[in-house]
């Protein structure tokens, strides 16, 4: 009976134990299953324009496109009036990021920056553009790396700069799944922020000397292009539309400042002519009335 009773008794301590090991099991699972994985970044960009670009801004884009392998181009769009079209354009090549060229009289380019379909967007100014071949800088990177992104401290100290870098990184930042993407970093892209302008460089990463390739590693930078400057207009809170977050006071477009030229190159043509209409009074003014005893009619 004494061993009966002891093998009922290790049958049972036994049984708890495989049960102590189920709950703890099950305990391990639902933590398990508790901690949240890790979200991938799935960033596809959408770039497009509008009818009228000219070389300058058609290589831009080229330029662009050549960097940022998660790039999908598209055709141009035919009407400058509906931009409500854009998100739809997005959803259907499966993009939720657009950047839109929108050229105006051939010599204006506008750059609209979204997050589609439900936004914020940015329309910005661009000016002085320089292209990779324009420049023919030295620097070189492999086509389909991803680059570094650098934002200057400015950006943190204004509201308007922290929504910007929030979408910049957001567009320039190339995800590591992306299709076309290379496992390397060999460059890196700057937004510097000054007199409330964007200005945008593209700088290859060097590790060594090329004068010293035996030496020791001294990291440098070579810029690569392409070159422009990027002046924020609006800040709009849905995705080419909406409420304005943000309006730029100092912003005057480029028509407007072409048309002060004109005026007043009007202006001093005005300035001209009443400047000959006085010398032409004054000379009236200074001539004297014939005498009666003039010779010319004394000896007629």
């Amino acid at each position: 009976m004494a061993s009966v009773l002891k093998s009922q008794t290790a049958n049972a301590s036994k049984a708890l134990q495989k049960g102590k090991r189920k709950a703890e099991d099950m305990d391990v699972d639902e933590h398990s299953q508790i901690q949240p994985k890790n979200k991938k970044n799935k960033q596809r960009v959408l770039m497009l324009s509008s009818r009228g670009v000219t070389h300058r801004m058609r290589h831009l884009m080229n330029d662009l496109e050549t960097l940022l392998p998660h790039i999908k181009k598209d055709a141009k769009l035919d009407s400058k009036n509906h931009l409500n079209l854009l998100p739809e354009l997005a959803d259907l090549n499966n993009c939720n990021n657009t950047l839109y060229f929108e050229a105006r009289r051939h010599e204006d380019l506008y750059l609209w920056a979204a997050k589609t379909p439900n936004g914020p967007s940015i329309k910005m100014h661009v000016q002085n553009i320089h292209t990779m071949d324009e420049l023919k800088m030295t620097g070189n990177c492999l086509k389909g790396s991803r680059g570094l992104l650098s934002f200057d401290k400015r950006f943190d100290e204004r509201e308007w700069g922290r929504l910007t870098k929030e979408l910049f990184t957001h567009i320039f930042g190339v995800p590591s799944t992306a299709r076309k993407a290379k496992p390397f970093i060999d460059h890196i892209l700057t937004f510097s922020l000054l007199d409330n302008k964007i200005w945008f460089r593209n700088f290859q990463i060097v590790e060594k000397d090329p004068l010293k390739p035996n030496g020791p590693p001294e990291t440098s930078l070579v810029e690569i292009g392409p070159r422009f400057v990027l002046t924020p207009i609006r800040i709009f809170e849905g995705a080419f539309g909406g409420a304005t977050v943000y309006s730029n006071p100092e912003f005057i477009s480029p028509a407007a400042v072409r048309s002060a030229i004109r005026r007043e190159q009007g202006s001093k043509y005005g300035q001209r002519k009443q400047a000959e209409e006085d010398s032409e009074r004054r000379k009236d003014s200074r001539r004297l009335e014939e005498d009666e005893l003039a010779v010319s009619k004394v000896f007629a």
